[in-house]
């Protein structure tokens, strides 16, 4: 997609701005190994009335095989897609192997901060470009259409990010930002988001979340990022479904692809 047609693919109508503020939840590691749980997350949401999220889609979970070889999860997703849910490619592998010369800051950063699963950490570019290429052309080749890229824990070093615009991505985020890549505007949106790997990382979320949910309950746009896991802890379902609830109540859910789209529309009506 280049051109006019990277500036301008179409908003969908479940994205219909009705004045209320934006409200982007996303799902991450979705993939035949954990369809299941994010399946109850997409029925869950759509109780409490966010009808479309965007669905990060792992091309090779932990090289548990390609995803899209998985004919039933496949036309899930198409139907998924075809609901105005929005389909993101979410690294290739989710995983990053260690390295013996890893300096002190890399360690805390793919091992602390995330398990091991910042795959586009430090990823050259040409092995980069190499990862989302081959997991748009096999998405796409099964009927889907993947607009964004977003790296396993936000995690995406520079050449990556330049690969990822290359590769004709539209946009990626990071923690705090979402980025569109053909324009090269950087928004500042932090994203809501929970740690569940243990008793002391689930405390430390549920406090977080709490108090950062009204830190940021004026700004432009909230961002809410789920993950399969976050469904096996009871404290942290329940906080995140009260948040989902008062969310709803006063926003519009949309998807990282309508509100870029949407963002692109503004500006050149201003012009």
């Amino acid at each position: 997609m280049t051109g006019a047609a990277a500036t301008s693919f179409p908003v969908f109508a479940g994205a219909a701005d009705n004045g209320q503020d934006p409200l982007i939840v996303s799902v991450h590691d979705v993939a035949p190994p954990t369809r299941g749980k994010s399946e109850r997350i997409i029925t869950e949401l759509g109780k409490r009335g966010v009808g479309v999220c965007s669905l990060l889609v792992v091309p090779d979970y932990h090289q548990t095989g390609t995803s899209m070889a998985d004919r039933e999860f496949v036309q899930w997703l198409r139907d998924l897609e075809a609901a105005g849910h929005e389909i993101v490619i979410h690294g290739y592998f989710h995983e990053r192997p260690s390295g013996e010369d890893e300096t002190l800051r890399a360690k805390l950063v793919t091992r602390g901060y995330t398990s091991g699963e910042g795959e586009f950490y430090d990823l050259d570019y040409d092995e980069a470009l190499r990862r989302i290429n081959r997991a748009r052309d096999d998405f796409t080749a099964a009927g889907l259409k993947p607009r964004g890229f977003i790296a396993p824990a936000w995690l995406l070093s520079p050449e990556a990010e330049r690969a990822a615009a290359d590769a004709e991505m539209e946009y990626t985020t990071r923690l705090t930002s979402v980025r569109d890549l053909r324009t090269g505007q950087s928004f500042s949106a932090r994203s809501l988001v929970y740690s569940v790997r243990s008793s002391w990382r689930r405390a430390a979320s549920l406090a977080w979340n709490g108090a950062l949910a009204g830190l940021l309950s004026d700004s432009p746009l909230i961002r809410l990022g789920l993950h399969p896991p976050d469904l096996d802890h009871a404290a942290v379902w329940s906080q995140i479904t009260r948040l989902v609830n008062q969310l709803a109540e006063k926003r519009r859910p949309t998807t990282y692809r309508d509100w870029i789209a949407e963002n692109r529309l503004s500006s050149a009506a201003e012009r």
